[in-house]
């Protein structure tokens, strides 16, 4: 199968494209490889893959309209795996034009190649931010998600809309997935398992908002990965029985999922496995919350389960042993580059 992965350069769409490399899938990646992060660990990323003979990498912004209809015309994908996006909430208060660009102008651009090129399935990245303020705990693809607390976020909930508007008027299936938190080797300098490790090891002090209280159900990148690679195979049906009473699904061939671990971990918990992991005590500097961020993250993945019976079961532990590992690993071969 014919597969186009936004964002094949992204911590996320890597993974998957490497995966469906893998199990022998034609697989052509995008990135416009901006600079929001260090281009040069984007690059360092696509070595990873590039030896794949059924992998072929494209330089292109997903917001260039005219560039991705021909792609698309050019290339006749069968699947669209969209994970490309301008991510960070707190960017989002610094720079907001460019998450209209990306996320609002590019999720467009790749709804309209999907429709006009007969794409069988799109699925693409939604966040858990989309529950904003909500209190209720887990997080459900049921509940309404109404009040975003960042620009971020209003972008996210406004892709699984304007993907249903294309399900419903064009018949194109699309999968929304909420990811939880996703951490562990190759991720991305803007988070924080990458922050608190490179802090830690370098004697510097870590910032922890809302003085520690705060939770996220953190979710490694293979069980990310697992839960991608299984829904695009689940391609969601027209149904006209439908009551249409469920924010996460629809008379037309749309659906939303959770992907997360089902667990969340206290910051504090969460700092104690990177000192373990580390082998260093962090130097803490507690601070209020800041603007645009919620104090827990849970995810309901229940329907995940039912659709694809599959749930993230990752430890914190072992994920972040995992990433300090790679963190060290990836810094000593930098030093000699």
């Amino acid at each position: 199968m014919k597969y186009l992965v936004t964002g094949a350069a992204g911590f996320i769409g890597n993974f998957v494209a490497e995966k469906l490399c893998e199990q022998g899938h034609t697989v052509v990646g995008i990135d416009n490889l901006n600079d929001y992060y260090d281009p040069n660990l984007k690059l360092a990323r696509l070595e990873r893959i590039t030896h794949f003979d059924n992998f072929t990498f494209i330089k292109i912004d997903i917001a260039d309209r005219d560039g991705i209809a021909k792609l698309f015309a050019d290339e006749k994908f069968e699947r669209v795996i969209h994970l490309a996006a301008q991510a960070g909430v707190r960017y989002s208060i610094e720079n907001p034009m460019a998450y209209i660009d990306s996320n609002l102008v590019g999720m467009a651009t790749i709804l309209e190649g999907c429709r006009h090129n007969k794409v069988q399935h799109l699925v693409y990245a939604s966040s858990s931010s989309v529950y904003g303020m909500n209190e209720k705990m887990p997080f459900s693809t049921e509940d309404a998600v109404d009040h975003p607390v960042s620009l971020y976020a209003a972008t996210k909930k406004s892709n699984e809309l304007m993907a249903h508007s294309y399900s419903h008027l064009y018949d194109l299936p699309t999968t929304g997935l909420r990811f939880f938190t996703v951490y562990g080797p190759w991720g991305r300098p803007d988070m924080a398992p990458f922050l608190f490790t490179d802090a830690i090891l370098n004697d510097r002090e870590i910032k922890v908002f809302n003085h520690g209280k705060m939770k996220r159900d953190f979710t490694y990148i293979d069980d990310i990965v697992e839960g991608i690679i299984r829904i695009q195979d689940v391609v969601p049906q027209r149904n006209a029985e439908n009551p249409n009473t469920s924010p996460s699904s629809s008379k037309a061939p749309y659906k939303v999922f959770n992907i997360g671990n089902n667990e969340p971990i206290a910051l504090m918990t969460f700092i104690e496995a990177i000192e373990k992991a580390s082998g260093k005590e962090a130097k803490k500097n507690f601070l209020p919350m800041q603007p645009g961020d919620v104090p827990a993250t849970f995810a309901d993945i229940d329907s995940l389960k039912e659709e694809v019976g599959f749930k993230p079961d990752t430890k914190i532990e072992y994920g972040m042993q995992q990433f300090v590992d790679w963190y060290i690993a990836y810094n000593s071969m930098a030093s000699i580059r």
